[in-house]
Order: C-alpha cells, then structure tokens, then sequence
C-alpha cells in the first residue's frame, strides 16, 4: 500500500491561487493524499472560496493570523498521513513531485526532510524560468544559511541527489515520525518566530536528533517567492537585494536567526566557530544602526523571548542525538558548491 501523504497548505490573503495550486496537486502521479487547508483569517474569502469549490480538501478556519510556524503546528496535528508536506499556495507541481519524494523516503528511514528541484516561477507573465529557487539549505560557519542555488541559472549542476543541511519550507516533505520525535511539547514548528525561519531551525533540530535531510532532484516544482528569487552569496549580494525585502520580513528574519542559535547551537561549536560568528554579528550591526535602524526594536522583542527559547534550549540539549563535531560538518560551508560550480564555468 502506497503510505498517506498530508499535504498541509498555510493561506493568507491568497484566494487567486487556491485553484491552480489544487489543480495542480490532483495532477500529481502519487494519488493517496489529503488535502489541509489552513487559513490565518484571510480577508479575501479564501475560506469561503475552498469549501465552495473544493469541499473535499479539510479547512481550518482560524479567527485570527497565528502565523506560518503556528498555522503549520496546526495542520501536522491534524494531518493523518505517514508522511507531511508544508507549502504555501504560490507552487506548482510538476506531476512526478510527490512520488519521487515518497520513493526516496521509503528507501532510507533515516530521512526526516526531503525537497525536490524547487525552479522560479513568474506569476505575473505565467510561465516557469530555468532559475533556481532552492536545492536545499546550505550554512556557512558563521551561521548565515541560504537556500542555495538560488539565483543560478539551472545548467545541469544541480543533478545529483545527495544530504543536505536543511530544506526550505517552499515545499518540503517531512516524516511524521520525525517530527513527533523533536517537537517541543505541541510544537513542532516554534511559535515564537511567528514566521520566517521556522524551516530552518526544523532542519536543524532534526539533525540535532540524527535525522536527515534529503535533496532529489528528480521531484521538481516551480515557486513564486514573493519575495523573489535573489542571490545571496556573498554580503555585497545580501546588501544589495535587501531593499527588495519588506520591513516585516527583515524584523522576523533578524529577530529569528539570533533565536534560533541561541536554541540550537552546542556551546563547542561556537566556540569553534566564534570568530566568524562574532565578525558576521559585527557587521550585520554596523549595517543595521547605520542603514536599518528599524530593526533596533528587534531586540526588544527577542530578549522577551529568551526565556522561552532557553526552555527549548534546555529540552533540545537533553534529547541530542548526534556530536558536536557531527553537527558541524554540516555547519561549515565556506563556499556553496553551486557558486564554486559557476565560479569554474567562468574561469574555464
């Protein structure tokens, strides 16, 4: 018997999309899923739409925005299958995704998080790019972690299926035993953050628990980030396409990533890697008094929230599964493979 997909969908005033999303995932070869609607009180009637349109996918209406990490708490709870999925409604599936994912799943059970070849998707014009979106999560030693790929022109260098640090939240599959195993009392996802890097400390918390995390290119999917599709190598690329980012995405995304190394990182490997940790603080604090003094309020907000963290701190150190040296080694990108595949091209 082909095991149980959830396919968990997280809305926020984005009612255009709900039929070609949905369109899109009943084209898929692998047929045995259900469908979670989760709205954060949309506006737009999103959730008057589904159930008029789509009566067989399970809605969850909430009175209020609990948020991605919060809305995604409530569709894993209610989510039946083997395996979870967590997207968002701006995807399109090629037909092959979701069986290609479970098929590698299946063939190793140590594999907690898996996402396919994510690709660009240009809503606007309608039609896929050959960009990439992400191939997975990729973290330099001073903690900053990118999709990687992202940007890159899809040349063939992203072929190869391998372990990665993470996943990204655009359209990961995760194993429901998985995430029965890291989560935190009801949580899963931690509520905390709101949104914005909640995917990444997933990631990092299962491999904290010896869990792995998984990139098959096979499975593809094209994503309109809202955001866009930005390169983010190097700090001149991250300086330049900030502007494109919103003050509430930079807020939750600054406030967030401190969080998350506070509660995920073994004391050894900090000190390992303080010298590239402090002089990236230094100049992501530097650039934020000077260029982004908004952000100063940040830190209000996450020192209220330290308490909390250092109680799931507390909770992840006792359940460690794996070594500071093993967690590591997926903490030590110095230079994304993608970018030094392109950085040859060019010399060559």
């Amino acid at each position: 018997m082909s095991p149980l997909v959830s396919v968990v969908i997280i809305n926020y005033n984005a009612k255009d999309m709900i039929n070609s999303c949905l369109e899109s995932l009943k084209e898929q070869t692998y047929k045995n899923l259900e469908i979670i609607f989760i709205d954060n009180n949309s506006e737009d009637g999103s959730c008057e739409h589904l159930r008029q349109e789509h009566p067989d996918v399970t809605a969850v209406c909430n009175n209020e925005n609990l948020g991605y990490a919060e809305g995604g708490n409530q569709g894993i709870k209610l989510a039946k299958g083997e395996y979870v999925m967590l997207i968002n409604l701006d995807l399109k599936f090629e037909k092959g995704y979701i069986e290609e994912l479970v098929k590698t799943m299946e063939k190793d059970k140590e594999i907690a998080a898996i996402c396919g070849k994510i690709y660009k998707y240009n809503f606007e014009r309608d039609h896929k790019t050959n960009y990439i979106d992400t191939v997975g999560l990729f973290s330099y030693r001073n903690r900053r972690i990118i999709d990687d790929g992202q940007g890159l022109e899809d040349k063939g260098q992203f072929d190869e299926e391998k372990e990665v640090f993470g996943v990204s939240g655009a359209c990961a599959m995760y194993r429901k035993e998985a995430l029965e195993d890291i989560k935190y009392k009801e949580e899963y996802l931690d509520k905390d953050f709101f949104m914005y890097k909640e995917d990444v400390d997933l990631s990092w918390r299962l491999r904290i628990y010896g869990w792995k995390c998984y990139y098959q290119p096979k499975a593809m999917a094209h994503h309109g980030r809202g955001t866009g599709v930005l390169k983010r190598f190097s700090h001149i690329e991250v300086a330049r396409n900030r502007k494109k980012l919103s003050k509430f995405q930079k807020y939750y995304s600054y406030k967030n990533q401190r969080l998350m190394q506070i509660k995920n990182e073994y004391v050894r490997g900090f000190l390992r890697d303080f010298f590239p940790i402090l002089w990236k603080e230094i100049l992501v604090s530097g650039y934020v008094i000077f260029r982004e003094p908004h952000l100063i309020k940040a830190w209000a907000h996450m020192i209220t929230q330290i308490p909390s963290i250092l109680k799931k701190r507390h909770h992840i150190a006792k359940n460690r599964k794996v070594t500071w040296k093993q967690m590591n080694k997926w903490l030590s990108g110095k230079q994304s493979q993608y970018l030094r595949h392109d950085l040859e091209n060019i010399e060559a």
